[in-house]
């Protein structure tokens, strides 16, 4: 997989200009300090991570990508907060371009009929200063199961290159592919899904 956006050169430049920039000093650390509002998804910044344990030998790694959706965010009552994702199925992307296309088949995701996994969130409990459990209904595979995941704030401000008053966040979780009907080569390939997901939103109005 590739997830460079720059080269390496341009990168250290972009990254010297930043350094001294204003407005990479503007970024706050503190989600109470955050803007409330109606954000979207900012699709090139946000990834929904995955790992398996491959045959007891290793945590295979693999992403989604192109997410889009919104988050209705208050900061001062969190409990408020809504989120709402779609994340296309048959963007999956792993180290192997022949598993990429088996995932995609009707023995794994059957993205031809199952296109889109979506994430509607029913619940918001803060949990430490940064940090929140999220609780939702996870679709995937037709099938739809409350699913909770471990949110953690990491910063909020002005992107300085598009000039976008943009948030970011964490959050980890873990679910049971088989719940959803992903039952191929278990418990070979294990059943507990591993979830880190980096998720960049951008308030709109």
């Amino acid at each position: 997989m590739r997830y460079t956006l720059l080269s390496f050169p341009s990168a250290a430049v972009a990254i010297g200009l930043l350094a001294g920039s204003p407005a990479s000093a503007q970024v706050v650390t503190n989600a109470t300090q955050a803007q409330s509002g109606t954000y979207d998804v900012e699709p090139g910044h946000t990834q929904v991570g995955f790992s398996v344990l491959h045959f007891g030998f290793t945590n295979y790694l693999g992403v989604f990508s192109n997410v889009s959706g919104t988050l209705n965010l208050d900061t001062q009552h969190p409990a408020s907060s809504k989120l709402s994702v779609t994340i296309p199925v048959d963007t999956v992307q792993t180290t192997s371009t022949k598993l990429n296309e088996e995932l995609k088949g009707d023995q794994w995701f059957d993205t031809t009929k199952f296109p889109n996994a979506t994430f509607e969130s029913t619940s918001v409990r803060i949990n430490g200063r940064n940090d929140a459990i999220v609780t939702g209904n996870l679709t995937l595979h037709g099938v739809t199961k409350p699913e909770t995941l471990q949110v953690h704030f990491i910063g909020a401000g002005v992107n300085a290159l598009d000039k976008k008053y943009t948030t970011g966040f964490e959050a980890t979780g873990t679910i049971k592919r088989s719940d959803f009907g992903v039952k191929m080569y278990v418990p070979y390939v294990s059943d507990d899904v591993q979830l880190r997901i980096a998720g960049a939103f951008e308030k709109q109005g």
